[in-house]
């Protein structure tokens, strides 16, 4: 089974982060999810369902 976001994809997501950057990196895949932010570098842990919520489309796959 593959999974929906493996390490390596870069994700837009549907709400900018404060530091202005929308497009985000997936550093760890599992039960819990770790993306981290192309503009500032800060490193935020999601469930998967959250993760799903909060993704408008994908940029491009590892």
């Amino acid at each position: 089974m593959m999974q929906a976001y493996p390490v390596g994809t870069n994700i837009e997501t549907k709400k900018q982060h404060p530091c202005g950057c929308k497009e985000w990196q997936v550093i760890r895949a599992g039960a819990d999810y770790k993306i981290k932010c192309a503009g500032c570098g800060r490193i935020v842990m999601l469930s998967y369902e959250d993760l799903k919520k909060r993704v408008k489309r994908v940029i491009d796959h590892a």
